[in-house]
């Protein structure tokens, strides 16, 4: 099982009266708590983006174990209907990205076989089951990404891929390999700077930090070999859905002959191209500010797709928990044997 921080890493919380959710909207500047007490209230922070990355995964199922306390009360017929409900209002927080919504439906898919009594303790149980199932996965991408690192990558990232990240060094530590990072801010809530800075100064690294415009530069300066970023979403036939400046990011390494891994358990076969996939646009009013200070002037107004679509041809490789497919080929993940991971 992969270590980290016991707060960046670990940043949702079931606490005896709802959950604690670690804000990583300012973190690591602030260590500030988001406590939630309701089903309701995990969405909006959700929404809000307090938890970002995989953070939204793990607070849909927390927020699915406070719906299964909430309907102990319940008859059982009102109960699995609750459950249901929860389940879609938690799903709906974040439509482009798939991991709520895959999380959801596998605690939910033991719904019917509760029996009277039982429903809330087999929820909290698969939920458990989930958050362990989602950390070994990713310690299989891990492997399987450092694989094709060499010693002495230089690396850059863009957006904040925790557990994916976290994983992938670990096991290249553990391969002996020597590392360097440069990291994209990545606007507007400067996850790379803060978050993904964050954990690799754990980790024990120096990263050099650039702004989301300064990606070609630095790869014409030779500051990187590699570009390792994380995908929210992986269609089918190879497209790439991810933070918004993925694609620049990835047209920028085509120009200088730079290789391009992107990090994801699986692609999803519910998308089989990028046209089934939702992309979520948030307010533009983020644009205009920077950590909660406004940055434009007065007047201006912003435009905000949360993530962009990157084609097949400027990807590398695809790195799943099953291996590193060219994109074309990613389907074949699912022709792979499933690594052992808890089910």
């Amino acid at each position: 099982m992969l270590s980290a921080s016991p707060t960046l890493a670990s940043s949702v919380r079931i606490t005896p009266d709802g959950v604690d959710i670690l804000d990583r909207r300012v973190f690591p500047l602030e260590c500030r708590w988001v406590h939630c007490g309701s089903v309701e209230e995990v969405a909006r922070a959700i929404e809000d983006m307090v938890t970002q990355s995989s953070g939204p995964m793990f607070a849909a199922t927390a927020g699915m174990v406070l719906a299964a306390r909430a309907a102990r009360a319940l008859d059982p017929a009102a109960a699995v209907a609750a459950l249901h409900q929860a389940g879609r209002r938690l799903i709906a927080t974040r439509p482009t990205n798939n991991a709520i919504r895959d999380a959801v439906t596998a605690i939910l898919a033991i719904v019917p076989a509760a029996g009277p009594g039982q429903l809330a303790d087999v929820v909290i149980e698969r939920a458990a089951a989930t958050d362990a199932a989602y950390l070994a996965r990713s310690a299989a991408l891990g492997e399987n990404a450092a694989a094709l690192l060499p010693d002495g990558a230089r690396i850059l990232t863009h957006c904040w891929a925790d557990w994916y990240l976290m994983a992938t060094v670990a096991a290249a530590q553990r391969r002996g390999c020597t590392l360097e990072f440069v990291c994209t801010e990545t606007r507007p809530y400067l996850q790379g700077a803060r978050l993904t800075a964050a954990t690799l100064v754990e980790y024990g690294y120096t990263p050099t930090v650039i702004t989301d415009g300064m990606v070609p530069a630095a790869l014409q300066a030779g500051l990187a070999d590699v570009v390792l970023t994380a995908a929210d979403r992986v269609t089918m036939d190879g497209h790439v859905i991810n933070k918004v400046g993925t694609l620049a990011v990835a047209l920028a390494a085509r120009e200088f002959g730079i290789p391009v891994y992107v990090l994801v358990h699986a692609p999803d076969p519910a998308a089989p191209t990028a046209s089934d996939v939702v992309i979520e646009h948030r307010d533009g009013d983020d644009i205009l500010h920077v950590l909660g200070m406004r940055s434009a002037a007065p007047g201006a107004r912003g435009y905000y797709p949360a993530f962009d679509v990157t084609p097949p041809r400027l990807i590398t490789r695809i790195v799943t928990e099953r291996g590193a497919f060219e994109p074309a080929a990613v389907s074949g993940h699912f022709e792979q044997e499933e690594p052992a991971w808890p089910a």
